[in-house]
């Protein structure tokens, strides 16, 4: 038995925070109705690679899911947008401000038609505070939730992850606020309003830079390779600097290409042992007695001269070699993985992370897999829905609407757009 099995969720979010949270969900087993307009979900045609396809930033955001069109601006679209809300658990929406409540669905007009529902909603900056009518973006939502001032190197601009923490890390925070609605809606028989802010998302992920930030008011950070002191204010960018307890920072190795290089963290309890290894080939057999590296508190100090003699060892091991070297020592490390690495790594494709699916548009294609393993109900991945491909079936199946209906509306626009004015 799928995790969600029986709990119905009509999903209005488009491009990527929302659908990457239905999706999550869609693979555990819910049914997500992706309710678009007829023009579709705006990700279907954009950075479109073959032609007259639904393009990968639609398809690898909405798996598993239905989709139906309906004319929101007619009051017919309007009547099979509420017969639909009577019929779901959860309704999530990301429109801009004012949008959803401008076509007449207040949260509290929703929670009127069915007072059980859960609605989700993901904003740039919620919707109160000075912010809440401001339009964000992945990376303004960077910028704003303290990402951006603490990535890249002191020296130089502050810089974006590639990681997208701003659209997706705020769906997979919404994902756990709609299943916790969810539980207290089966227990006492009300829905509420579930808000996530792509902002606030952002600072919780930034947990620990708004540590070292209250450290600073104390003293500087001893495992910040950069210079800093008490009073200085707001945490610096510090490059590759692990951010922890522990030191560490990606050291580069041969070739010396853009991904030749292997992150490494030197525990207190490795160094005896790394030190021993890569000495000799330094032509200091005796590292591990340098007092400039014996303990943690004088490797923090000397921290830029110890990376620079594991980069020299490192010039002459590919990352793999390096890796193989450092594993039987249990230094925790990485190699940077490139997103071809990924795409071809046996151990990616071994736990279903890189998923090979078939779409009539597109041919073959890829989507990464689920993340999240459950023994009992393991995700079984089907592809994203062409536009409108389940219109009639949710209509029968879901609303009980018979075919004289269905046609009624359809001639009267409810799933299409009007006819533009000559």
């Amino acid at each position: 038995m799928e995790a969600l099995k029986g709990v119905r969720i009509l999903d209005m979010t488009h491009v990527q925070a929302g659908p990457t949270c239905s999706q999550l969900l869609a693979w555990m087993g819910a049914d997500v109705i992706k309710i678009e307009p007829p023009q579709g979900d705006a990700t279907r045609g954009q950075l479109r690679d073959v032609p007259n396809a639904d393009s990968l930033y639609f398809t690898m955001l909405n798996c598993n899911k239905r989709s139906i069109t309906v004319n929101m601006k007619s009051p017919e679209g309007k009547t099979v947008f509420v017969d639909l809300l009577k019929q779901c658990d959860i309704m999530m929406e990301n429109f801009g401000p004012g949008v959803l409540e401008r076509l007449g669905f207040t949260w509290e007009k929703i929670h009127e038609i069915n007072p059980k529902i859960v609605v989700g909603s993901i904003k740039g900056f919620g919707s109160s505070g000075p912010y809440a009518d401001f339009k964000a973006y992945e990376n303004v939502a960077q910028a704003m939730g303290g990402a951006m001032s603490t990535t890249g190197v002191p020296d130089g601009p502050p810089f974006v992850t590639g990681a997208q923490i701003g659209d997706s890390g705020t769906g997979l925070h919404l994902a756990i606020g709609l299943l916790a609605a969810l539980y207290q809606a089966n227990r006492t028989g009300q829905g509420q309003y579930v808000e996530v802010a792509m902002m606030d998302g952002v600072m919780n992920l930034c947990r620990v830079k708004f540590r070292d930030h209250q450290r600073l008011t104390r003293g500087g950070l001893s495992e910040y390779s950069v210079p800093t002191h008490q009073g200085m204010g707001a945490t610096p960018r510090a490059g590759n600097d692990s951010g922890g307890g522990q030191l560490g920072n990606a050291i580069q190795c041969k070739p010396g290409g853009p991904n030749d290089w292997l992150y490494i963290v030197v525990q207190e309890a490795v160094w005896d042992a790394l030190a021993r290894r890569i000495g000799p080939d330094l032509g200091q057999p005796d590292l591990a007695a340098d007092p400039k590296f014996a303990t943690i508190g004088e490797r923090r100090k000397n921290q830029n001269e110890m990376w620079a003699l594991i980069t020299k060892f490192a010039s002459n091991h590919t990352k793999r070699e390096f890796m193989e070297i450092l594993n039987p020592l249990n230094v925790p490390c990485g190699p940077i993985m490139s997103t071809e690495d990924l795409a071809n790594d046996e151990h990616v494709r071994g736990r279903d992370m890189y998923v090979e699916l078939d779409h009539p548009q597109r041919g073959k294609w890829y989507n990464v897999g689920m993340p999240i393993k459950l023994s009992a109900s393991p995700a079984v991945i089907r592809r994203s829905p062409l536009l409108g491909e389940h219109t009639d079936e949710v209509l029968k199946e879901v609303l009980g609407y018979d075919a004289g209906q269905i046609e009624k509306l359809k001639t009267a626009g409810a799933f299409s757009a009007p006819p533009k004015k000559k």
